[in-house]
């Protein structure tokens, strides 16, 4: 057989590798994507993990930053040619509350504004200023986010914001960024709930309520779901996939799954290929690896360079998440309203405090005694992932130990998530029931994902984070994945790094992948 060989060798497949192969097949490189598993996607994959007919997504299912992003703008037409559609949610996300009330936020900016008002008229006046201010705030916010981590583009963004802001506008935006969760929401409203509400979408990227950084989260989501809505995908986030994977293949590229990488090679300080199930694959241009930092060295055997691979072995991942799918026959009475069920995601997370304190004791090893749990409702936006007039549930249980040292409740004994899986989803399910009393009995089947089943079916996934590594400040912007790499170079010429690790980090957007493949063949 003739020796495999491409301008680039892509090792995993995740949302960031194929919209990198993807930009670079455009430009007339020809390109190889190297998958461990049996299909390609990550983290973004649909299947029926519960019973035959209902499709649930197994990690990623809000696909709004894939939609709202430069790449898809770029190349949305050709994308839709290869199936991609998208299910569009115009009631968004909310919270529910002991005292058995809620509140949620959609595309109704008057809907949204009135139930805010219920909780505090000044929170409501407070909300009607940030929707007011948020597309002149989005300009220098989204600029950021998409910004190469470079020198001269920083400097180009600072300019831009002391020229429109002035200096103290600049400063104040300055502080907001590195403000936590909870010091920017207990600045800005009274009113617990709506602080909750918000905050919990900090626990999505790792900024439980008092990390610093994490306010721009929370205020990002509710203005960005006020203004354009949610998207999901069309019978499951896999969508995404299959229409990169037809338009790769289109353009002469190949995906090879169930080929596991054993050895990036290199020569000389310069990257040449792969080892790939026991054979050499050439790499003429570009040997580009989505992987988590940590394997960066177990691949190529170092660098050569010290700092950064210390940098590579020292960085530091979120804790894990535990997913529950459900099969369901109806959706959850929700005690608190039946307007709930078309909304689609509901957080049980009725405070920040409760939230603070459950993250600490996932980080000190402890199964949480009071989990966030994130009920993600995608039928109710898009039917047709489930037989008629039937359903799907999808859980996020956050935070969960990668590794587990105790119990914070003292009630579950075990220590490894093969005994811990069943008791710790229960506890969960627990929750659900309390807020949506009856939901049990109407489970036709489910599936419990730990988070050393995410590992194992994604390496990425360390410990079971979603994210692919903390976005602390001091592992995010000019420091993800580390000082000088934040554009998915390394310290080995031709080897580029990409992913949820590298700058802009995690979700659906593919910012990653998109910057790398714009560096290597231009825009």
């Amino acid at each position: 057989m003739a020796q495999l060989s491409a301008d680039a060798v892509i090792i995993g497949s995740g949302i960031n590798s194929l919209v990198c192969a993807h930009h670079l097949a455009r430009r007339g490189w020809s390109v190889i994507v190297l998958e461990q598993a049996d299909e390609p996607g990550g983290a973004v994959r649909t299947g029926e993990y519960t019973v035959a007919g209902f499709a649930h997504d197994w990690a990623a299912m809000n696909l709004s930053l894939f939609a709202g992003s430069p790449y898809f703008q770029q190349n949305a037409e050709e994308l839709s040619r290869h199936g991609l559609e998208f299910a569009p949610a115009s009631d968004c996300f909310s919270s529910v509350f002991p005292d058995g009330t809620w509140v949620g936020i959609g595309t109704d900016a008057g809907a949204n504004r009135a139930r805010i008002a219920a909780l505090s008229e000044r929170d409501a006046q407070t909300w009607g200023v940030l929707s007011a201010g948020f597309p002149a705030e989005a300009e220098h916010l989204f600029g950021l986010l998409g910004s190469p981590m470079k020198i001269h583009a920083l400097a180009s963004i600072v300019w831009r914001a002391l020229r429109r802001k002035g200096l103290g506008g600049s400063q104040d935006l300055a502080r907001f960024l590195a403000s936590s969760p909870r010091a920017w929401l207990e600045e800005t409203f009274e009113s617990p709930k709506l602080r909750a509400l918000l905050g919990a979408w900090g626990m999505h990227l790792d900024f439980a309520p008092d990390i610093a950084g994490g306010a721009l989260f929370p205020y990002l989501e509710a203005m960005a779901n006020q203004t354009f809505g949610m998207a999901l995908g069309k019978g499951g986030a896999a969508t995404v996939v299959t229409a990169l994977q037809r338009a790769i293949e289109a353009r002469g590229g190949r995906i090879l799954c169930g080929t596991e990488v054993g050895q990036i090679l290199h020569s000389g300080g310069k990257a040449t290929g792969v080892v790939a199930g026991g054979e050499t694959i050439i790499a003429n241009r570009a040997v580009i690896a989505n992987v988590a930092p940590k394997a960066m060295q177990r691949l190529t055997g170092g660098s050569g360079d010290a700092r950064y691979d210390t940098a590579m072995r020292n960085f530091r991942h979120a804790p894990g998440t535990m997913m529950i799918h459900l099969a369901m026959s109806d959706l959850p009475d929700w005690a608190a309203g039946p307007e709930l069920r078309d909304y689609a995601y509901v957080h049980i997370a009725p405070s920040l405090d409760q939230m603070a304190r459950t993250y600490a004791q996932a980080v000190a090893g402890l199964l949480p005694d009071a989990p966030v749990v994130v009920v993600g409702q995608p039928t109710t936006v898009d039917p047709s992932r489930a037989p008629g007039g039937q359903h799907t549930l999808w859980l996020q249980v956050r935070m969960a130990p990668g590794e587990i040292c105790g119990d914070a409740a003292g009630e579950i004994t075990a220590s490894t998530w093969d005994e811990a899986a069943e008791p710790f989803a229960e506890r969960a399910l627990n929750l659900l029931e309390r807020y949506a009393p009856g939901t049990r009995a109407k489970v036709l089947g489910r599936r419990i994902v730990t988070p050393t089943e995410l590992e194992a079916d994604n390496p990425n996934l360390v410990g079971g984070d979603q994210v692919c590594g903390s976005h602390h400040i001091s592992q995010n912007f000019l420091f993800r994945p580390a000082r000088g790499y934040a554009d998915g170079s390394t310290p080995i010429r031709g080897l580029y790094h990409t992913g949820a690790a590298v700058w802009p980090g995690a979700g659906t957007g593919a910012g990653p992948g998109y910057q790398l493949g714009r560096k290597l063949a231009g825009k």
